[in-house]
């Protein structure tokens, strides 16, 4: 009897149009999309139709999770077949147990006779450095499952096909460009779109994108039609019956199964849009994007080393994930430099009036800061940095760092305000004010409490405390009818 398993990964969306996109950092959850964990069986049968038995096993979650949730369904899903749903209910009932995953905490999963041990991530972890920790394994019985990360990829094996081409990758995710890949299955195509996806770590890709897209999925006819410019989107794709229908997309990786060349995988050539064929299109990048970088040779050089020397693939994936870690904070740190130079400054805020305003983002501003802090501090490769930033400003990733950025400025004035009135006389300002002044200062007090509670402002909680007991100090000094209405508001 012959079995072929496959696992695959897709984004599906909980409204059929989506306003926002499922790239989230690992420790969120998301909102407006789920992800989908397949573990898909097929047994040759000839009493079937199509001469064989297909099932899989989906696993729903609104968690990038990619390698616990494979993991688990490794486990699960030769069980299930096998058992059916008395399996399936025992597995949740265990799930069920599961604490929540708080970032920065190691896990011990308990599940069908083994011990999963994974760390949550967390936004302060050091970009780049292993999350392996290991507690308390002795006391465990069976040894637990440790998984290296909860969510990163093998990046070297999923990029093999195109290293000589990261740079062009790279640049285009950057850019948020439409990009479809073309694979020979569905664990080929999701691979390679998560891995196109966490490449500009520490940034975050804010576009869209489809793992494993169908011709059945909701956006078939949006994402097909020549009548408008193709969307900021990555697909994923093995139906060749894209080949001719997705044709007008400005990119399209076509990868097929991994063939070696000597000591190195066969890489795929970049060609022209219109050399590709509606049949037996060969591997290749079909593009006519110039890069404004030069190719990094060297990093090319130490990976084949690397392969020649049959250094681990985990080693291998850790040299590629920090070269595009420092390739994107060059690109990035001139412009965090830039925005945080726009921040008005402490001795500006005063607790009596309104925070200051940010100042506007200036693109030609920043430019001129580039000729002495730029990228080139910081970073080997030569090539058109400038041209790059002018189609970045276009891009939705540009867009997305930038409103982050705008929020978390905002939140850090109305903290730093937070704090000013709390170091204030509040007695000494109230002595010639008004009625409708100090009840108009309570309720904006209340505002700004509730908002630092509900948006988690960075501020202590003595800070938010103290600003209560201002909030009741200011009550108590009115007439006791307004006092009852305040306390009633």
């Amino acid at each position: 009897m012959m079995e072929v398993f496959l696992l695959c990964v897709f984004v599906c969306c909980r409204r059929l149009v989506s306003a926002t996109c499922p790239s989230q950092t690992p420790t969120q959850r998301e909102s407006a999309h789920y992800f989908g964990y397949v573990y898909f069986r097929q047994v040759k049968d000839s009493s079937m139709k199509r001469g064989y038995f297909q099932k899989s096993l989906v696993l729903v979650s609104r968690l990038p999770y990619v390698n616990l949730f494979q993991s688990l369904l490794q486990l699960i899903a030769p069980e299930y077949f096998d058992k059916l749903e008395p399996c399936l209910e025992a597995v949740c009932n265990e799930i069920d147990q599961w604490p929540p995953p708080v970032p920065g905490q190691t896990l011990n999963l308990p599940v069908m006779g083994v011990v999963i041990q994974v760390r949550i991530p967390s936004r302060v972890d050091k970009p780049g450095s292993s999350p392996v920790k290991q507690f308390n394994q002795e006391n465990l019985l069976p040894a637990p499952l440790v998984l290296p990360s909860i969510h990163e990829l093998d990046l070297f094996r999923c990029f093999q096909p195109v290293l000589i081409h990261i740079q062009m990758l790279w640049e285009l995710m950057l850019l948020g460009e439409p990009i479809v890949v073309m694979a020979p299955s569905p664990t080929v195509s999701s691979e390679m779109v998560l891995a196109l996806t966490s490449c500009l770590a520490p940034l975050r890709y804010c576009c869209d994108y489809r793992p494993y897209f169908t011709i059945h999925d909701s956006e078939f006819k949006e994402y097909t039609t020549r009548t408008q410019a193709p969307p900021n989107i990555v697909v994923g794709v093995t139906n060749p019956f894209f080949i001719k229908t997705l044709q007008h997309w400005p990119h399209i990786l076509r990868v097929g199964e991994l063939r070696m060349s000597g000591d190195l995988p066969k890489q795929v050539k970049v060609k022209k849009l219109a050399k590709l064929k509606t049949l037996d299109t060969k591997p290749g990048i079909y593009t006519s994007y110039k890069t404004f970088l030069h190719k990094d040779k060297t990093l090319i050089k130490r990976l084949l080393k690397g392969i020649q020397r049959k250094r681990p693939s985990e080693v291998q994936s850790a040299l590629l994930r920090r070269h595009l870690l420092e390739l994107t904070q060059s690109f990035i740190i001139p412009l965090e430099h830039y925005i945080a130079s726009l921040m008005p400054l402490q001795r500006a805020i005063t607790p009596w009036k309104n925070p200051p305003q940010i100042r506007p983002f200036r693109q030609e501003d920043f430019m001129k800061t580039l000729e002495h802090a730029g990228p080139q501090l910081t970073c080997v490769l030569k090539g058109d940095w400038l041209g790059l930033y002018r189609r970045f400003f276009k891009s939705p990733n540009f867009d997305g760092w930038y409103r982050q950025r705008h929020k978390e400025m905002t939140q850090k004035l109305e903290a730093l305000h937070l704090e000013a009135i709390c170091e204030a006389n509040i007695v000494a300002w109230m002595k010639d004010k008004s009625e409708v002044e100090i009840v108009d200062l309570v309720l904006k007090l209340r505002e700004k409490l509730v908002r630092a509670r509900c948006q988690h402002l960075p501020v202590k909680e003595e800070t938010l405390q103290r600003v209560g007991l201002y909030i009741e100090t200011i009550i108590g000094s009115l007439p006791e009818d307004l006092q009852t209405v305040l306390h009633h508001h």
